[in-house]
């Protein structure tokens, strides 16, 4: 199971996820100007990143609406990206989130886990059923793959929907939350945890109690943490002792060179980002425990 993999990347390396959300305007020009094009500029730049942080990270996830902007030269980008990452070995997610059905969503499933675009997990939106997810299923159970549902958001406009409760109290987040475990159940790893997933934002820590106790066997991707307001504190009632979930930066790793005024070494700053980040959140997971 893919879950298993991911847990011990977590483990040895801690919860970070590089989010490689990588725009032309996050390039240092002097990139741009030795590559010649965006495109290769884009590879180059998310390649000497990977390279500086694989060993402290525990995942990559590779947001594809920024390569997709970019017609064919961005998608270029996006494959030579992910074919590097699995030179290297890691998991990688591809945040995609789908939410056809039937031969779509059979269609984006082979897309997203064969074939130029492979990863190991993709991101996916419930809004039209569990029947949406059926043709990722074999995928999930023969190929090592998975995928993280979205059951609470961090975006502010969460609240239109996702906070909605049903006549006995319960808010739609707890429904599709429970809905995502139970389908969970048939692909459950050693980890304890399944390779069906759960994307919970991190910027609100009301509800993390809650949240970790009824969804016990699903493992989160949580983004939200820094540029969108979600703290380490916050952060840590998510995981179980650290792990349990990986928490995403993006612009906050990518652009910390600006920050260190550091252009020409752009990865080593990114580096200094993901391990400090990675201490933050560990020393609020210890606070916990004690």
């Amino acid at each position: 199971m893919i879950i298993d993999k991911l847990y011990e990347e977590v483990q040895k390396k801690g919860c970070v996820c590089v989010g490689l959300d990588t725009a032309p305007e996050y390039l240092p020009e002097s990139l741009i100007k030795e590559n010649g094009t965006i495109g290769q500029a884009i590879f180059e730049f998310n390649r000497r990143i990977i390279d500086a942080t694989h060993d402290v990270a525990g995942c990559f996830k590779v947001q594809i609406a920024y390569y997709e902007s970019m017609g064919m030269e961005g998608l270029e980008a996006y494959k030579k990206t992910l074919a590097y990452l699995r030179e290297k070995g890691g998991v990688t997610i591809a945040d995609i989130k789908r939410g056809d059905i039937a031969k779509t969503a059979e269609m984006y499933a082979k897309a997203h886990f064969s074939g130029d675009f492979e990863v190991d997990m993709v991101t996916l939106v419930p809004y039209m059923g569990m029947d949406s997810f059926l043709p990722y299923l074999p995928y999930v159970k023969n190929e090592e793959k998975g995928m993280f549902i979205l059951v609470r958001t961090s975006n502010p406009g969460s609240k239109d929907f996702q906070y909605i409760k049903n006549t006995n109290g319960i808010t739609l987040y707890d429904t599709v939350g429970g809905c995502v475990q139970n389908l969970g159940s048939d692909f459950m790893g050693t980890c304890g945890y399944s390779s069906i997933g759960a994307v919970i934002g991190g910027t609100s820590s009301e509800e993390a109690s809650s949240i970790r106790t009824s969804l016990n066997q699903t493992f989160f991707l949580i983004p939200g943490y820094g540029a969108q307001g979600g703290k380490a504190s916050d952060i840590a009632l998510y995981l179980k002792n650290g792990n349990g979930g990986v928490v995403n930066s993006s612009r906050g790793i990518l652009l910390a060179y600006r920050k260190a005024d550091n252009e020409a070494h752009f990865e080593d700053a990114a580096r200094q980002e993901v391990v400090r980040m990675r201490e933050e959140i560990a020393r609020e997971c210890q606070l916990l425990c004690k």
